[in-house]
């Protein structure tokens, strides 16, 4: 009975909201894993039948099976979605998931890397090799602009502007932004353009594409993870390092420098401020080193 409402949904996704094939298939495992619960229990209940008990029901029973706090958030998230979808389209008369409470997820703070950190990263690229100009333009532009990995990868030279210092970016759910591009991650990527790529075979499709592995194609994301990983080892940076604690470093630098949180997240792309908020309590930590260090009355008790 729930198969045609799954299908309408899904087309609402994907036509209506414009979300990406990954994000419409998260939002439908959801729904998966509630009908599945229902059937579990021998429940023959249609959406407009559903209680916030039974979600209760359903959250208990998935929190049994060992999922996450995170995960049964993530979870949560999607039933929301479509509930809020039926009552637009006059499935149901009343939202079941409207008091539905998520599990309390404690954010970690990811690793952030300190400038001088990331200078020791650009320190050890071997410049006289054509993969060590490009590895160097990828982190630059990583660092420099706080680029999803699966942005870095996809990035096409028709999305430079690069004599203006910006870069077009096309993130979750093809939403485009413009981020600013420092002059020296600017630098480089023209370096690279010119004297490596430009000396390149390229393979049909990957014409635009802007970072390439030695044969012409297109970097791929696990590519860029042993890149980087290779270069902590030789900086021998101990740290838990992956494409993204470069944009964590990217937003916690901008916002420990005083940033406006609104501009940091337009550059990242966070579609909610909540999620960049996540970089003010590094920011937090910050000042209050800092006021431990500095205001007489703090040091003098410490």
């Amino acid at each position: 009975m729930w198969e045609s409402y799954k299908k309408s949904f899904q087309a609402y996704l994907k036509l209506e909201k414009s979300l990406s094939g990954n994000s419409t298939e998260a939002y439908m495992r959801d729904v998966e894993k509630l009908t599945d619960y229902l059937q579990t229990q021998s429940l023959a209940l249609a959406p407009a039948d559903i209680t916030l008990k039974n979600l209760q029901g359903f959250l208990a029973w998935i929190a049994e099976l060992g999922m996450q706090p995170a995960s049964q958030a993530r979870v949560i998230s999607g039933i929301r979605a479509f509930y809020r979808f039926c009552l637009m389209e006059n499935i149901v008369q009343q939202d079941p998931a409207l008091l539905l409470e998520a599990p309390k997820t404690r954010r970690s703070l990811p690793d952030v890397l300190s400038f001088e950190e990331i200078e020791q990263l650009l320190s050890v690229i071997d410049l006289s090799k054509p993969e060590g100009t490009r590895n160097k333009a990828i982190l630059e532009i990583l660092y420099g602009c706080g680029l999803r990995v699966s942005e870095l990868v996809n990035l096409r030279i028709s999305q430079l502007y690069l004599d203006v210092g910006y870069v077009r970016v096309i993130g979750k759910g093809d939403k485009e932004r413009l981020v600013p591009v420092g002059d020296a991650a600017a630098r480089y990527v023209k370096i690279y353009l010119k004297e490596i790529r430009n000396h390149l075979t390229v393979k049909p499709g990957n014409e635009d594409i802007v970072f390439l592995n030695k044969r012409g194609a297109q970097l791929t994301r696990v590519m860029i993870f042993l890149i980087i990983k290779d270069l902590a080892a030789k900086a021998q940076i101990q740290k838990t390092i992956s494409p993204h604690t470069f944009r964590h470093s990217f937003a916690t630098h901008l916002i420990e420098g005083g940033a406006n949180l609104r501009a940091v997240q337009e550059m990242l792309g966070h579609e909610s401020i909540t999620t960049t908020e996540i970089y003010t309590h590094l920011d937090r930590e910050f000042l209050r080193k800092t006021l431990d260090q500095f205001h007489p009355l703090f040091s003098k008790n410490s």
